[in-house]
């Protein structure tokens, strides 16, 4: 969807403002020019929500105009393909989701871009937690109660996912395994929004999804959680145990969420965004808003550093992908 029907819909068309600051401005060129913020899933998925609540920070006086341009599609593994041919002119950059960057070059045949060549890295952004989610209608409260079932009802279980190489399907998977080989189908979605709301209306029974995207219909009722994903209690959601106490050692579910460029941008933009991201998202307002849609504030302290870490990322889950035997068209 261009930047310019997202104007034409009032998803999000801004002002840029004062955190990008005349620095930064300088380094882009001269203001008056659309930038987008590319997210490589549909609107309402977490990684747009943070998108969107970036954006908004950056809608505070500057000339240039910020869009956030929604490109579903493998993953992530779409727009990054799209980014990776843009030009290195300041005008697109993109919140970057850890499945495209990391997990689908080693699980997919052919990904149009090279994550350690194509990318310069300005940040680290956010976190974003896991939750195992079910239809309130499936006779289960907890894991415990959820493996017996899904044994004694082989293949009749089903988990959405927000797509193919997604944390939502790999994490399941390993979830599965460590249970025993559990016999449930993986649906994958382009997205979260759709899988989380096919499992609202039992469609499909499960899923393991972002606490942004599901936390909204637990405390409506619509969705009943099972665990969380991450290594302590969620703060949204504290009485919900983690897959570590329910008998899952070790597991998590976390993935994380990073603002990149296509490489070659001057490396003053690389100084300034970063600048940019400590200044609008390290505040205690921003950061309880994060909090609130169930992300959780992560930062890292210069784009050398975030480029460190997404290159041992990409490591470590290339070796996770090879372990799970896992590859996809």
């Amino acid at each position: 969807m261009s930047g310019t029907r997202l104007e034409r819909r009032g998803l999000l068309a801004a002002s840029a403002g004062a955190l990008l600051a005349p620095r930064l401005a300088r380094a882009q060129g001269a203001g008056g020019r659309t930038i987008r913020i590319v997210v490589g899933f549909p609107a309402g998925q977490a990684t747009d929500i943070v998108a969107r609540l970036w954006a908004e920070r950056m809608a505070e006086g500057a000339r240039d105009v910020f869009i956030v341009d929604n490109r579903p599609g493998q993953g992530g593994s779409m727009a990054l393909g799209q980014v990776a041919r843009a030009a290195p002119d300041g005008t697109t950059m993109m919140l970057a989701h850890m499945s495209a960057l990391a997990t689908n070059p080693h699980l997919y045949r052919n990904v149009a871009y090279d994550t350690l060549r194509d990318f310069d890295a300005a940040g680290l952004m956010a976190d974003l937690p896991f939750v195992l989610v079910c239809n309130p209608q499936l006779p289960v409260r907890n894991l415990e109660e959820l493996v017996r079932y899904a044994r004694a009802n082989p293949d009749r279980l089903s988990n959405a996912s927000s797509g193919n190489g997604t944390v939502s399907h790999l994490a399941m998977e390993e979830f599965k395994r460590l249970a025993g080989g559990l016999s449930i189908t993986h649906v994958p979605y382009r997205g979260s929004a759709l899988g989380v709301t096919d499992v609202m209306t039992g469609t499909v029974q499960l899923a393991l999804e972002t606490a942004a995207s599901t936390i909204p219909h637990i405390q409506s009722g619509r969705l009943r959680a099972l665990a969380a994903g991450t290594s302590r209690r969620l703060e949204r959601l504290p009485d919900l145990p983690t897959f570590q106490e329910q008998g899952f050692p070790g597991f998590t579910a976390v993935t994380w969420l990073m603002v990149i460029y296509p490489a070659g941008v001057p490396r003053e933009l690389l100084t300034q965004t970063h600048a940019a991201i400590e200044r609008t998202m390290r505040v205690p307002e921003i950061e309880r808003r994060l909090l609130a849609i169930g992300a959780i504030p992560r930062y890292s302290a210069s784009p050398d550093e975030a480029a460190a870490y997404m290159r041992e990322e990409f490591r470590r889950w290339g070796e996770v992908v090879r372990r799970s035997g896992v590859t996809l068209d």
